[in-house]
């Protein structure tokens, strides 16, 4: 593997976790067959916990790859207030354990024997980041380990690469975050096929941006044009010294986006004009860059109204998705594409290939989801 700019830990570490049983109450949104043990397989579990979500994915080994047998996803803004504080506020980790209780419950009745819980951004930089990780194990018995930057894009990286054009050359995989925005540059052709993805990145970086700390900084449910203009800049501003170092990678025959996020998602499900978000049409999705547009103009376009009565934003997202799309926007106009495809997969399915594969349950090739979640 080429090391990237940026020096790092190891991009996959071993992990190993004993959740203990915890009780939680509050919707939750659980995909799979959720009253059936884990039956034949062991059980797998990846967590990450990041500045907007909480998401859960149990998984046991199959034939070709893994199949998902339970989930969770719950919005907790962990990162509410963190850029004008410095630090986790109180009911933000109030919303946290909660969340984090009903996953080590669902681990526990999984019999879940492996896992790999991880925390991101909003752990990393605030004051108060290992206290709170100290306050988890302590209240839920789970330990949370915090990822450096560049453990979080390669598990990206990881997780989605599957998704990449056969015929590419060159790819940009991106994962725009709560708190921090992941980047990551592939060249090199039959990506999605390789044992590990992470050996054709030629260069990535991490912004310090998310949908969470633009959002409470240029405003979310009112954006104005300026503002909307302000944030897009601020991101190229960002991404100006990675794009000088490889925007070459543009040129290269079959270039492409692959995005991963609730932002990319969203767009993804506007776009089809779901009245529901739907993963199996989502996933995989290919967008034209005219098609992108689109739908980032009529977003800019729509009230907070509007936005929240969306099926596919909801009141939980709408003052969060304009900011994500100036990110997506600050992407296209540094690395331009004619196409983006959606991948509802990423960090969490590369902590599970990643174990599976120490493990030597997934062989020489990539791991693929075999079930819906």
């Amino acid at each position: 593997m080429r090391e990237p700019a940026q020096a790092g830990a190891p991009a996959v570490a071993r992990g190993e976790a004993r959740p203990q049983r915890a009780e939680g109450r509050g919707r939750s949104r659980s995909h799979g067959r959720a009253g059936r043990p884990s039956g034949h397989g062991r059980a797998y579990a990846a967590l990450d916990l990041g500045t907007n979500n909480c998401r859960l994915l149990i998984a046991e080994p199959g034939e070709s790859g893994f199949r998902v047998i339970d989930a969770f996803s719950r919005i907790v803004r962990l990162g509410e207030g963190l850029g004008a504080t410095g630090a986790l506020g109180e009911g933000a980790i109030q919303r946290s354990i909660e969340a984090l209780r009903i996953c080590g419950s669902k681990m526990a009745s999984r019999n879940v024997t492996r896992a790999r819980l991880v925390a991101t951004e909003a752990c990393r930089s605030a004051a108060n980041g290992a206290e709170f990780i100290r306050r988890v194990r302590e209240e839920t018995g789970l330990t949370l380990e915090v990822v450096d930057r560049r453990t979080e894009a390669f598990l990206a990286v990881s997780g989605c690469a599957s998704l990449a054009d056969p015929a590419s050359e060159g790819l940009l995989v991106f994962d725009i975050g709560g708190g921090s925005t992941e980047v990551a540059c592939l060249v090199g052709r039959g990506v999605a096929a390789m044992s590990d993805p992470c050996d054709s990145i030629a260069d990535w970086v991490s912004l310090p941006v998310g949908v969470v700390t633009l959002a409470e900084r240029y405003g979310g449910r009112t954006v104005t044009p300026a503002a909307y203009r302000a944030m897009v800049d601020e991101v190229m501003d960002l991404l100006e010294p990675f794009r000088a170092r490889v925007g070459w990678v543009a040129s290269r025959e079959g270039f492409h986006l692959l995005g991963t996020s609730g932002t990319v998602t969203t767009v993804a499900g506007v776009h089809l004009r779901l009245t529901r978000y739907d993963r199996r049409r989502v996933d995989g999705l290919w967008m034209s860059d005219r098609n992108v547009n689109r739908v980032v103009q009529r977003l800019r376009r729509s009230t907070y109204r509007e936005r929240a009565a969306n099926g596919c934003i909801g009141d939980e997202r709408a003052d969060l998705v304009l900011a994500g799309c100036a990110i997506l926007d600050a992407l296209r106009q540094s690395f331009p594409a004619p196409r983006l495809r959606i991948a509802d997969r990423g960090l969490r399915e590369g902590i599970l290939m990643s174990l599976m594969r120490e493990d030597g349950l997934l062989g020489g090739g990539r791991g693929q989801l075999c079930g819906r979640r």
